[in-house]
C-alpha cells in the first residue's frame, strides 16, 4: 500500500513540474514578442461630432487606415486618440479617412455628401469649437 500511494505521489510531482515548465515558456514566448513591438505614435487632435453613434463612426473611420492600433474619440471632450505606427501611415491619412466620412477634424474638413448621409443626431454644428 505504501509503494502504491509513494507512486501515486511521484506521478503527481511529476505532472506538477511539467506544468510549470510549460508556464514558463508561454511567460517567456510573450516576453519576446513584447521586446519586438514596433513603437507607435500617439496623436490627440479634436474631431467634431455629437453622440454615441458619431463615436462609433468615427473610430471605424481611423481604425480603417493601415497601421493604426488604437482609437478613442472622446464624446464630451471632441478629441481622439490614436497609436499608429508611422512607417505605415501618417497624421494626415486620418484625418482624410475621418472627414471621408462625414466629420470635420482639426486638419480636414468632413466630406459634405458623407456629412448629409450621416444620421440627424449626428450632424454636428460646423462652428463647433474643437482644439
Amino acid at each position: 500500500m505504501k509503494n502504491v500511494i509513494l507512486s501515486i505521489a511521484v506521478i503527481v510531482a511529476m505532472g506538477l513540474t511539467s506544468c510549470k515548465n510549460e508556464t514558463k515558456k508561454d511567460a517567456d514566448t510573450t516576453t519576446t514578442e513584447v521586446s519586438n513591438e514596433i513603437a507607435m505614435t500617439e496623436l490627440s487632435f479634436g474631431v467634431r461630432g455629437n453622440c454615441g453613434m458619431c463615436k462609433k463612426t468615427i473610430e471605424k473611420a481611423a481604425k480603417s487606415v493601415a497601421g493604426v492600433a488604437n482609437a478613442n474619440w472622446d464624446v464630451d471632450k471632441k478629441k481622439m486618440a490614436v497609436s499608429f505606427d508611422d512607417s505605415k501611415t501618417d497624421a494626415m491619412s486620418i484625418h482624410k479617412a475621418i472627414a471621408a466620412s462625414g466629420y470635420d477634424t482639426t486638419k480636414a474638413a468632413g466630406d459634405e455628401e458623407a456629412y448629409k448621409n450621416l444620421p440627424g443626431c449626428c450632424q454636428y454644428d460646423h462652428s463647433m469649437e474643437i482644439d
